[in-house]
């Protein structure tokens, strides 16, 4: 009986290493494969007080579409209608911009030109 216990010490550190590591690789999976928080809505739809109307998935996935619809990232979701987010899909990665220029330096006119005099 003595020969058996140091054998199921050893089983149960490699299962829990093996568990262990399994979380790991579907934490890591899960955030590197999110969607960003996207919605269809009716473009013409705004109003101030609450922002566009969200209307079914099928109107941004097809051409043929009653309503002049895209799709809606982030924003804050009221009832049928959600406010605060863009229509710009985000990029990967945090702090810049899809395309284009992220900052933009000289004050008026943009630093093109000559001097003031």
């Amino acid at each position: 009986m003595a020969h058996t216990r140091p054998e199921i010490r050893g089983q149960l550190r490699s299962t829990t290493v093996v568990l262990g590591g399994m979380g790991l690789l579907a934490a890591a999976l899960t955030a590197c494969s999110s969607e960003p928080d996207k919605r269809c809505v009716d473009r013409d739809s705004y109003q101030m007080a609450k922002g566009y109307k969200v209307v079914s998935d099928r109107n941004c996935k097809t051409a043929k579409s009653s309503v002049h619809a895209g799709w809606y990232y982030g924003g804050e979701k009221k009832g049928s209608w959600v406010g605060d987010g863009s229509f710009t899909k985000p990029g990967k990665g945090s702090g810049g911009s899809s395309g284009g220029g992220g900052v933009h330096r000289g004050g008026f006119g943009g630093g093109h030109g000559g001097s003031g005099g």
